[in-house]
């Protein structure tokens, strides 16, 4: 389990959060939702340091996440922020490699389990085809990709993402959402920010709704749709419909 107890954030000097806590559960995949601007990227961000944790703890497996060597944070918790401001010249399969660094010694010599790691998360996410294609020369979504396959070769067993669908087309985002699946179907957590309310309810277990930067409500889907509680923060209205395909949620 990873918790957040009593935290308050800022981002520089600037106070975001305060006196927040919330539990993420091991092996389900948790979204957090709100509204723009309510907490969601600073939340996360305490766990890669770029938002500044001014008070209160955060704990995984009952251990203090915060006094953790940076290695050793890297080694269990993977983070894909949301935006990139730098895009590294460099092959594909390269930049995936990044992700075992936390693996590796001062050599940074790869191992055959290492190599193999790298290749698993490149076909996991389609990347492979693209292993000596250089990262900034290709479309955002390939990218996104690439930056996905870089952090699940980190191989921990959590796994933070905020807004993985960024350039993602509308089948990339339903392949997301499968891949998601299929990792919490290897024992993996995921906690993943998502704006997609519809697909927030699809494929989650828990979901975890931000509103003028507190905690506004936590629940499972279903509870989510008997209680209204997305359609009166969000000032929506829901529609469900099922198929011979599947069960579609609909926002309006």
């Amino acid at each position: 389990m990873l918790e957040f107890c009593n935290i308050s954030a800022s981002c520089g000097t600037t106070p975001i959060l305060n006196n927040i806590s919330v539990c993420f559960k091991k092996g389900e995949v948790t979204a957090v939702i709100g509204p723009n601007g309510c907490g969601k990227t600073t939340l996360l961000q305490c766990l890669n340091g770029s938002s500044k944790v001014t008070s209160g703890a955060i704990l995984l497996e009952k251990t203090d996440y915060l006094a953790m060597p940076l290695k050793e944070r890297a080694r269990r918790v993977s983070f894909l922020p949301q935006v990139r401001t730098m895009i590294p010249s460099l092959p594909v399969k390269t930049l995936v490699e990044h992700g075992r660094f936390p693996h590796l010694g001062f050599a940074r010599k790869k191992s055959e389990t290492d190599i193999a790691i790298v290749n698993d998360a490149m076909q996991f996410t389609c990347v492979d085809a693209y292993a000596e294609q250089y990262a900034d020369t290709l479309s955002g979504g390939i990218r996104q990709r690439a930056f996905f396959a870089m952090t699940l070769a980190q191989d921990c067993d959590y796994i933070v993402l905020d807004e993985p669908a960024t350039y993602l087309d509308l089948k990339g985002q339903r392949e997301l959402a499968e891949m998601i699946l299929q990792l919490k179907n290897q024992g993996k957590t995921v906690i993943l920010v998502l704006h997609d309310l519809g697909q927030a309810l699809k494929i989650s277990d828990t979901v975890v709704i931000m509103q003028d930067r507190k905690i506004a409500a936590t629940a499972t889907p279903k509870e989510c749709m008997q209680q209204h509680i997305i359609e009166d923060i969000f000032d929506v209205r829901l529609k469900e419909f099922s198929d011979d395909e599947g069960h579609y949620y609909f926002f309006y």
